[in-house]
């Protein structure tokens, strides 16, 4: 499945945002756990079906670049996690990051299928409205649990 493949690299900078930020290993499965059911969610209304996210393209891949050093999109969240600016970052990572374009589009395809994206809102934030990486990451925390 596409969404899935295109999706992690998404949350991928989310976990690496969290190892930036020093946080432990359920911060970010917290995190990945969350963007998974938000992948999951958009890809069921995009006509996928749920089971399809439970394979390679869906938790596997996930997991592997949310946890892979050579992953550029991971490496990407460690820099912002430290504090650099997202150009800042860009640079260092020295290739395309495909998770930064991957937000925007996710939002749009979020808004035309009525699907809620709490990481990936609070990720494009930070990304494009220099909200304050912190502050991301807490209202994500802070969230009214739910079933996911």
């Amino acid at each position: 499945m596409e969404l899935g493949g295109a999706l992690k690299n998404v949350v991928a900078i989310a976990a690496g945002i969290c190892d930036g930020l020093g946080f432990g290993d359920n911060a970010k499965a917290a995190i990945m756990t969350r963007h998974w059911r938000e992948m999951t969610r958009l890809a069921v209304a995009q006509g996928a079906k749920e089971s399809t996210l439970f394979g390679l393209s869906g938790i596997g891949d996930l997991f592997a670049t949310c946890a892979s050093s050579h992953s550029r999109n991971h490496s990407l969240g460690i820099k912002l996690g430290r504090g650099e600016s997202l150009e800042q970052a860009q640079s260092e990572v020295a290739q395309v990051a495909e998770g930064v374009h991957t937000t925007r589009a996710a939002l749009r395809l979020s808004l035309q299928c009525g699907v809620e994206l709490p990481v990936t809102e609070q990720l494009a934030a930070l990304l494009f409205e220099k909200r304050d990486v912190r502050h991301a990451v807490e209202a994500l925390m802070g969230r009214q649990g739910c079933a996911e």
